[in-house]
């Protein structure tokens, strides 16, 4: 199923200046995005869901945070602890494949800080094929946020 278009759509109706980027392939690093890019390390965000029990989450991360340590979100949510969820559990709840995820999600975010250092971020569009090349403030717009990393 084409994941470009509802996207497309909601950028459009909320006047969210983006830019879809088209490349072969999966890029499976933040690594292999910066470098792809030739961007800062830091301006890409991989999407990351997240489960306490029977609740998920999206983490939208900085590339250049490396390891994320999942004590800090779950503080922020008053939560014991948060683990990543299972492929399975991911394409169930967003329809997109663990590492094209969008960053456009349907489960309430936690956004990192650090991306707001940036004029534009790089994230996931929920096709392996493509990148989305948003200002970070347009995150805000686009989910639903329930708490700030850092």
């Amino acid at each position: 199923m084409n994941q470009l278009k509802p996207l497309e759509q909601v950028l459009q109706e909320k006047g969210i200046q983006y830019e879809i980027i088209k490349h072969e392939g999966p890029i499976k690093t933040a690594q292999e995005g910066a470098a792809y890019f030739g961007i800062e390390i830091g301006q890409t965000a991989p999407a990351l869901v997240l489960r306490a029990d029977d609740q998920f989450y999206a983490l939208i991360v900085s590339g250049d945070r490396g390891r994320v340590n999942l004590d800090e979100p779950a503080a922020l949510l008053g939560l014991g602890s948060l683990k990543m969820a299972s492929p399975k559990q991911v394409l169930k709840l967003t329809g997109q494949e663990v590492g094209s995820v969008s960053l456009k999600l349907p489960l309430p975010c936690i956004v990192d800080r650090r991306l707001f250092r940036y004029p534009f971020i790089y994230g996931g569009t929920g096709e392996p094929g493509s990148t989305l090349k948003i200002p970070p403030q347009a995150l805000e717009q686009l989910n639903d946020v329930v708490a700030y990393l850092d």
